[in-house]
């Protein structure tokens, strides 16, 4: 009786029990005729199926809506206007985003408090992300649906040396995170699913409201991630949901934490091994002896609606009354092998040594990064390569990295001037960024942070080299409002005999230092009218560059203040005063 009770008591149910026509039942509503149509898993788990179409729904409302910045030239409250939730929820409740970021920056990152708050979650209901919140788990169910279920030659047995993968990347994962190299981004289930998304659907999206001269050529680095995402998708040729089951370390960091579970799938003892339950299990989470693996296991239900005795219950873990006796019939569980787990990590380690390696050779030039981000260093340890900040960038100002960086910088954003300019009533890309890699920055403190110096090519310059009058850059410089170009006279016209007119030289363009923040406004609008409209130059006669004392790069502190700071400096400088650099604060 006691037993009973705590069934009652503890129950969990989320699922429609099985349900026959025959003569003693009556007809089935409207909804069951409906869920019956929609498939097995819908009619048998209900609850399931609705959550995770309202989830995948709020994501790709999220990244497609929130996300796209334009509606009005204030392009911050354009995106803030939307935003009635944070646009980077979804990257936020991925702990394993948050936990190698934090390990690989040796520091605290915001969105930490998220994860723990979805494990914590999982403590009711183990693996609940995966199986019913997670956005790309959704999007591989309906590849199996609408694909997978139809191409079978591929198909292997679920007892492979496979089987338990997950647990080996996320090892080396962490492995690699705790020697300073952050790798989550590339296999972490969230990352993979908006880098796929802005380098498939985001073009097609900004060419149809934009227009596609808007969408910029696509490299090598893109067309990997584009191979990776449709991969994960391919897996499901294979089993469905191979990727859920066998390869995702997010998935493996979940059923670790099933160890600290409340509740659990249990089956009675009015068992009658029909099989049912396992064919329609889509993590693999049930033994041969119809019992529960019970770190594969995300509660989705989905079996106890096809129960035909009603033997599967989800109660409480310390429920024991009329179970199953386990290992009838037997069965036979592949361990984690110690080998395994060695390789793991030791994969994880090399691949740091090796990215570290591939930094160190390529000797490029700093990119341009964002207005408001870290360092050099913690940005690469803190950067998960999402891909949200290129969504939320008007213009595609912001786009990602090839490998001419080396593997550290793949998919990492960079400012592209060349392209467009940074604009100055935006800063969404680190509203967006979910680790801190580009700092939130109000509007005020974004246009106060220098994101490079833009450099004069006295040489190609065309009032410089004496050729015509432009301030085509100083235009662009004072309606942006930084007024950080002057005009000073230098040189002199020369006559149609070639013969240099003494007083007639042009007023050229110099920058102000102190005022640039290298939005690259002004490159753009050379880059367009001097080379590509006129065909006057090769290339922009103003340059944007970073590195050596550039930019400023800084976790913590106000922008403004440091501007102030070094003006005061300047105004006093003595040679006992020195003028303060970002790596100062």
């Amino acid at each position: 009786m006691q037993g009973q009770k705590a069934v009652r008591g503890m129950r969990l149910n989320l699922f429609l029990p099985f349900w026959r026509r025959s003569k003693q039942t009556p007809v089935p509503g409207l909804l069951r005729q409906g869920l019956k149509r929609l498939g097995p898993t819908w009619r048998s788990s209900p609850v399931r199926r609705f959550v995770q179409t309202g989830c995948l729904g709020a994501f790709l409302w999220l990244f497609f809506y929130v996300c796209w910045p334009y509606g009005s030239r204030d392009y911050s409250a354009a995106m803030a206007g939307r935003a009635r939730i944070p646009a980077a929820t979804f990257l936020a409740l991925d702990p394993l985003v948050s936990l190698s970021t934090t390990l690989a920056a040796r520091a605290w990152v915001w969105s930490l408090w998220w994860a723990l708050g979805i494990l914590l979650a999982c403590v009711l209901l183990p693996r609940g992300f995966c199986g019913y919140v997670c956005p790309l788990g959704t999007l591989i169910d309906l590849f199996d649906w609408t694909l997978g279920k139809r191409v079978t030659r591929f198909r292997v047995k679920h007892d492979g040396w496979w089987v338990n993968l997950k647990y080996f990347v996320l090892l080396g994962v962490l492995a690699s995170s705790v020697c300073g190299v952050l790798l989550s981004g590339f296999v972490a289930a969230i990352p993979v699913l908006t880098r796929g998304l802005q380098f498939t659907l985001a073009p097609l999206q900004m060419g149809s409201l934009r227009g596609f001269y808007q969408v910029p050529a696509r490299g090598w680095g893109e067309v990997l991630s584009v191979v990776l995402f449709l991969g994960v998708l391919g897996l499901g040729l294979m089993r469905p949901r191979f990727w859920c089951r066998y390869v995702c370390p997010t998935g493996a960091m979940f059923s670790a934490a099933n160890l600290w579970r409340a509740t659990e799938r249990k089956v009675q003892d009015s068992c009658i091994h029909c099989n049912k339950c396992v064919k329609i299990c889509p993590f693999d989470a049930i033994k041969g002896d119809f019992t529960t693996r019970t770190d594969n296991c995300t509660l989705c239900q989905t079996c106890g609606g096809v129960c035909p005795v009603h033997a599967i219950k989800f109660v409480d873990r310390w429920e024991t009354s009329r179970l199953k006796e386990k290992g009838v019939p037997e069965t036979h569980e592949i361990a984690l092998s110690r080998r395994g787990v060695l390789l793991g990590v030791a994969a994880g380690i090399a691949t740091a040594a090796g990215v570290r390696l591939s930094l160190a050779s390529t000797g490029t030039e700093s990119p341009l990064r964002p207005p408001g981000s870290v360092p050099e260093g913690d940005f690469q340890r803190l950067c998960i390569r999402c891909g949200a900040c290129f969504e939320a960038c008007p213009n595609n100002v912001l786009q990602p990295m090839g490998f001419v960086g080396g593997l550290d910088n793949l998919w990492t954003p960079q400012a592209v001037p060349t392209w467009s300019g940074c604009e100055p009533s935006c800063n969404n890309c680190g509203q967006v960024c979910p680790t801190g890699a580009i700092r939130a920055l109000p509007i005020y403190e974004k246009r106060a942070a220098r994101m490079g110096l833009a450099i004069i090519n006295v040489a190609t310059c065309l009032p410089h080299a004496g050729k015509e009058a432009c301030q085509l850059c100083a235009d662009e410089c004072t309606s942006a409002g930084y007024n950080a170009i002057e005009f000073q006279r230098v040189g002199t016209q020369v006559d149609k005999d070639g013969e240099p007119v003494e007083g007639s030289g042009f007023t050229a363009p110099v920058v102000v230092a102190e005022k640039c923040v290298g939005c690259g406004l002004c490159q753009t609008r050379c880059q367009n009218t001097n080379v590509k409209s006129k065909g006057l130059l090769r290339q922009s006669a103003i340059i944007v560059h970073a590195g050596q004392g550039r930019e400023d790069r800084v976790r913590h502190g106000s922008y403004v203040q440091l501007r102030v700071l070094r003006q005061n400096a300047k105004e006093q400088q003595t040679p006992a005063v020195r003028v303060p650099y970002p790596t100062d604060f």
